[in-house]
């Protein structure tokens, strides 16, 4: 289940993933990074964000959405 925005947690986060859906497996691995980038730059906006404990902070893991396409293609 996605978690909302933690600012607390957010300042621990020592690893960031990112899920990449099938539909999107044709994308050239330098547009996925530049993507990634984006959206890591503004995890509050990601549709699907989730915070996994780890021994030494979080990881930020943000599933991709047609929707967080749409926002940082624009």
């Amino acid at each position: 289940m996605p978690n909302e925005f933690d600012p607390y947690r957010e300042a621990l986060v020592v690893e960031s993933i990112t899920n990449w859906p099938e539909e999107y497996d044709d994308w050239e691995p330098a547009d996925r990074q530049r993507f990634e980038q984006r959206l890591h730059a503004e995890p509050a906006q990601a549709a699907q964000l989730e915070y996994v404990r780890m021994h030494t902070g979080f990881q930020r893991q943000i599933t991709v959405t047609p929707a967080d396409i749409d926002r940082v293609s624009s």
